[in-house]
């Protein structure tokens, strides 16, 4: 009821504040016998922490994670996997000026309006910083949809602002993607996006982004005809991420203008033509690569004076002060990744528990190169 958990079969609830004592998450429902530790999970921690770069918030999180159950020498034993992950950065003072002030376009007064009292320390449960908790749990869906399926999970920043970015889809593109604070596949281009967040902190401002996800290697058969099609809850999962404002799958709003002789995916015995549905039809995939793709908003806190009301609902200004990101989608990669691994793992255990024994009689064509 109070939306702290995601999934059915395999399932997530995290806790925590910011500015709590720690954050965490408990995972339900992951199969035993997974060789798990705490380094599986580190790595995507690594890739989203704040502080790595001059362009992100500066705020210093170790981010080191701890498994406190469910794992047994080295390996998950089907009961739930608990971990922690401690705040030690945290600074609640940027915020005592603030404290009975809304920020405009943050999740400020919708808290209120709903709890009758919020915490107002960094955004409390609002904060991107409760994502940390989804890449971990993201992070053990991963590891077993890749030893179990061969399914890879891979992002990239598509776009900042005015500036769009080419991928290749190759091996020499994605080792580019994390060769760089962005997750650009173009590092050659990295200079002018530090002169345009250069830019953007000068004029206290911020602007968004626009991050893609292809999950190769999915099995055909994942999701269900009708409420909970697959792209309906990748859409869900991805639209629970701070910011997002609008989720694609395939080629999304783009439809708009094909005719339906462009944008269907033809069949043949040596594979699909095309994979404009992004590897779904009819809510269950088709064994082609799953594309996603997903938009946010500018940060909503920002230094410029703004107008806003304060908890007695009286006219006022306000001036966020603090560390915050000039464009919050420059970390947003390895979060959306984990959002879809972890919807796929649901809807894999959810598959086998139905469908196990069902064989089709229909041989399944192979999937088209990436898109």
């Amino acid at each position: 009821m109070s939306g702290n958990t995601i999934g059915k079969l395999f399932c997530l609830t995290s806790f925590g504040e910011s500015h709590g004592p720690a954050i965490g998450g408990v995972v339900d429902g992951c199969p035993p016998g997974l060789p798990l530790s705490e380094a599986d999970l580190q790595p995507d921690l690594d890739r989203r922490k704040p502080g790595q770069s001059r362009h992100v918030t500066q705020r210093r999180e170790a981010d080191a994670v701890k498994i406190l159950s469910g794992v047994y020498q080295g390996h998950t034993t089907g009961t739930p996997i608990a971990f922690v992950i401690e705040n030690t950065d945290s600074r609640s003072y940027d915020y005592d000026k603030i404290k009975d002030l809304f920020r405009p376009n943050h999740a400020d007064y919708a808290y209120q309006q709903k709890y009758g009292l919020r915490d107002p320390r960094g955004g409390g449960r609002a904060s991107a910083r409760e994502t940390a908790v989804r890449v971990a749990a993201g992070a053990i869906a991963k590891k077993y949809l890749r030893e179990k399926l061969g399914t890879t999970i891979r992002g990239w920043c598509a776009q900042i602002g005015p500036y769009r970015f080419e991928h290749a889809l190759d091996e020499t593109s994605w080792a580019a993607v994390e060769s760089n604070p962005f997750f650009c596949p173009q590092p050659e281009r990295v200079p002018e996006l530090e002169a345009f967040l250069a830019q953007l902190r000068r004029d206290g401002d911020s602007i968004g982004a626009r991050v893609n996800v292809i999950a190769s290697r999915v099995p055909a058969g994942l999701g269900e005809p009708v409420y909970d099609r697959l792209d309906a809850d990748l859409a869900r999962a991805l639209m629970s991420i701070n910011a997002v404002k609008a989720v694609e799958i395939g080629d999304g709003v783009a439809v708009i203008e094909q005719r339906g002789s462009q944008a269907r995916d033809e069949l043949t015995p040596q594979g699909f033509t095309a994979n404009h549905a992004g590897g779904i039809l009819g809510g269950i995939s088709t064994g082609q690569d799953i594309f996603c793709s997903i938009a946010l908003k500018p940060t909503s806190s920002i230094p410029t004076p703004a107008r806003t009301i304060d908890v007695h609902g009286q006219a006022t200004g306000i001036r966020t002060t603090g560390r915050h990101d000039p464009c919050v989608g420059l970390r947003a990669t390895p979060i959306a990744e984990a959002m879809v691994a972890l919807v796929l793992m649901d809807h894999y255990l959810r598959n086998r528990a139905q469908c196990g024994d069902a064989r089709s009689p229909t041989p399944q064509i192979p999937a088209l190169a990436p898109r």
